[in-house]
């Protein structure tokens, strides 16, 4: 018995952190019990019979222990309970508490710090009193209100209420679960931060990120580094990134790109915002959506662009203002402002759009383009309606009205319908044996309504309307004031011709730098 309570006073002085002490040593106060001298060494005592003792404002329980009055070192065993101040009390099985460095080690079964609300639980702790600090470094288990962390190591400063966790560290709250290698976590504010890369998981999304914070009580999360949000059927990555899982609300900044999987709809910008529960998002600055429709990919940039969903979570329709600029093979267009819904399969072109589609080009004050599953069905066109096909260099087909109506099959023009102050010139070619196309003519005509056959996309016939009055001109006899009709613009350089140019290098302010007449 003599060399088991040797042995164990061995552990106790050559354990412990080398802490300067900067006041006079007091020495551990035995209040109660029952003890007797080690008759070996008559500086130990050895105490029994509900044990207490006091040092410096802390007291300690314990069922047996020994006292070395020399060394200042108290050992106790069984059912030791340890009250640092009047809201810290740590528990444990053994512990050795070396009155000259102020530190406690407590270990066996499970040991417990229990700081006002906040429960720590481990198989061995240090509490240094000097520093008010616990360390373990055998896993450690902390409960407060809802929330538990776990870690392979760490260490928990009892004055601040702040965890710092290392290795395998989780954090678990009411609806999430946290999973990193390196975390300071603040029980009064709920606040966790992390360095190193993590994942928040929770039923709606799952975060990651290599530089941030989350908290427990608002389930807010905040990533500077690496920042990626997935949000069932969408996703967010940007430079930053401020997640609020409650309300399903991201912003990002920076690098933003957003991705629906569900629809093939991504977002890309400088700035952007998702919430689920409200069912938009939008990006801002250098903004680009790129929706895939019937195998075929929808590129549109805009100053800002704007997409939305249903209660389903299905995309519904999307909205791009300020200097759009959309890109299709098939289509081209640019606008002020461009709205589509997806259950109307519906396009419109706001403010001075311009619309593209092989050689021709379309101008009015609104363009609604309406899609159904082969592609283009119908077109109208309100207001100031300009259609012009380019000829060759010099020589340009055009068609002026009120309002317009074009009638599609799969995309391909069928028959239009200019309604209301019309006004065409026409240019007319013939192949010849060799299939060389010669001009033979030019149509120069007015009418209240004109309507103009298509095949293979080419105008075949052309029926005028309420008193017109047509005129057939030889090629080189055209007047100069009737080859073009008043208004005439053609905009080619303004055209996107591939997914790269929906980015200006200038915006374009002055539509029309090709040719104009007025």
């Amino acid at each position: 018995m003599r060399l088991k309570w040797l042995k164990i006073l061995t552990l106790a002085i050559t354990m412990g952190f080398c802490v300067p002490v900067v006041q006079a040593q007091k020495i551990i106060e035995y209040v109660s019990g029952m003890g007797t001298r080690d008759p070996n060494n008559p500086d130990i005592w050895i105490l029994y019979n509900k044990v207490r003792a006091k040092h410096e404002g802390m007291t300690l329980y314990t069922d047996s222990a020994s006292l070395d009055t020399r060394n200042n070192i108290f050992v106790a065993h069984r059912n030791v309970k340890i009250i640092l101040t009047d809201t810290t009390t740590l528990y444990g099985k053994t512990a050795v508490y070396d009155g000259t460095t102020r530190v406690a080690q407590v270990w066996g079964d499970t040991v417990r710090l229990i700081d006002g609300g906040t429960v720590l639980k481990t198989d061995e702790l240090s509490y240094e009193r000097n520093t008010s600090t616990a360390y373990y470094y055998r896993w450690g288990h902390t409960t407060h209100g809802t929330s538990s962390l776990d870690s392979r190591r760490g260490y928990y400063h009892t004055d601040t209420r702040d965890l710092f966790l290392y290795d395998n560290v989780v954090l678990r709250d009411s609806n999430s679960r946290l999973e990193t290698d390196t975390l300071h976590y603040n029980t009064r504010t709920s606040l966790a931060v992390f360095i190193s890369p993590t994942h928040i998981y929770s039923d709606s999304s799952t975060v990651y990120s290599e530089n941030g914070s989350y908290n427990t009580d608002s389930h807010v999360a905040c990533s500077y580094k690496a920042s990626r949000v997935a949000n069932r059927e969408k996703y967010l990555s940007a430079d930053t990134i401020f997640f609020n899982d409650k309300k399903e609300h991201g912003e990002a900044y920076g690098h933003v790109t957003i991705v629906d999987t569900l629809n093939d709809v991504t977002c890309t910008g400088r700035v952007g915002i998702a919430d689920q529960q409200q069912h938009f998002s939008f990006v801002t600055d250098s903004a680009l959506i790129v929706y895939v429709d019937e195998g075929d990919s929808v590129f549109m940039h805009a100053d800002t662009i704007w997409a939305f969903s249903n209660e389903d979570k299905e995309f519904n329709a999307a909205s791009a203002y300020r200097n759009v600029r959309l890109y299709r093979k098939d289509v081209q267009c640019i606008s002020d402002s461009i709205y589509y819904s997806a259950p109307d399969s519906l396009v419109t072109l706001y403010y001075n759009p311009v619309v593209w589609h092989e050689d021709y080009q379309c101008t009015a004050d609104t363009i609604r383009c309406h899609f159904d599953s082969n592609g283009i069905d119908i077109i109208y066109l309100n207001g100031t309606v300009f259609a012009v096909e380019e000829v060759d260099s010099t020589r340009y087909n055009q068609v002026k009205g009120r309002d317009a109506v074009v009638h599609c099959k799969d995309s391909e023009p069928l028959y239009a319908d200019i309604i209301g102050s019309a006004r065409m010139v026409y240019y007319i070619l013939d192949d010849d044996d060799r299939n060389n196309r010669q001009l033979i003519g030019v149509n120069v005509g007015i009418g209240s309504d004109i309507r103009i056959y298509f095949k293979d996309r080419k105008p075949t016939r052309v029926v005028t309307y309420g008193h017109p009055d047509m005129k057939m001109y030889p090629p080189l006899e055209v007047p100069v004031d009737e080859r073009f009709i008043q208004g005439f613009e053609w905009r080619g350089s303004l055209r996107p011709r591939n997914r790269y140019e929906v980015f200006p290098i200038t915006k374009p302010n002055a539509v029309g730098d090709d040719n104009v007449t007025n």
